[in-house]
């Protein structure tokens, strides 16, 4: 798969990008009406802006909406995004219900009081069809990565504790496998159609690795995102899932 500019800035995006991609072609390359649910300083708001969609931002901090908004500014799409102070959990108050094609919600769910109050405003918000693109942190990852730096009893607490987190001091509230993120969808009535890991190796390699073979890693994430069990050792799990049309 050829990547886009988006897609190019590196591994740790591309497996989302793409998907975003193919939602956008089935589109027939219309602009599309976004809505980015905890989208900071634009990461992938610019970008989509870039090419012609017009996206609104809802997120709690005022200094990366600051920075949004310069980011716009300098990429000359500030007319194209709009952004709006206010946290996850109040997105149901902020939003017009069921006017979105696209409603990007990255990192959201591992923080937000209610995480199914908060998809379920999703639902509310995409029009009948449009699509949802959910990022969350994946528990496993979690587990490995504590138990390999030797934090031998954090490993343990967050692999036995429901909501996968490692206590008091975490900076997390919740972590999710791909069955219970695909649960907490399906329970707002969206329908989820892919399920890919992000971050499968990236996170892994050497940066000697990664610096001077980008595109060999891009390629390498790209075809284990979507494998068992490669996909759910993934730091993140990337549920891409649909409002039903009716």
């Amino acid at each position: 798969m050829e990547l886009t500019r988006a897609q190019r800035s590196g591994p740790r995006t591309a497996v989302v990008w793409a998907a975003l991609r193919r939602e956008i072609e089935r589109q027939s390359g219309r602009a599309l009406t976004v809505l980015d649910v905890g989208g900071g300083t634009g990461g992938f708001a610019v970008p989509l802006a870039e090419d012609g969609h017009r996206v609104t931002v809802v997120d709690a901090s005022p200094d990366a909406l600051a920075a949004l908004t310069r980011r716009a500014a300098e990429a000359g799409v500030a007319d194209r995004i709009r952004a709006v102070q206010g946290d996850g959990d109040a997105l149901a108050g902020l939003v017009e219900p069921g006017a979105a094609d696209l409603v990007l919600c990255h990192s959201v769910l591992e923080v937000v009081d209610s995480p199914a109050g908060v998809v379920g405003a999703v639902t509310a918000a995409l029009r009948p069809g449009g699509a949802a693109s959910v990022l969350v942190a994946g528990k496993a990852a979690a587990v490995l990565a504590r138990a390999v730096n030797g934090h031998l009893a954090d490993a343990a607490a967050l692999l036995t504790d429901p909501h996968g987190c490692a206590g008091p001091k975490d900076t997390l509230r919740r972590r999710y496998d791909a069955e219970t993120a695909a649960a907490l969808l399906r329970s707002a009535g969206l329908e989820v159609s892919e399920i890919h890991g992000v971050r499968v190796l990236a996170d892994l390699l050497p940066a000697t690795v990664a610096d001077g073979e980008p595109q060999a890693v891009i390629d390498l994430e790209m075809a284990a995102a979507a494998h068992p069990p490669y996909r759910d050792i993934a730091a993140q799990l990337h549920l891409f899932a649909r409002r039903p049309a009716s």
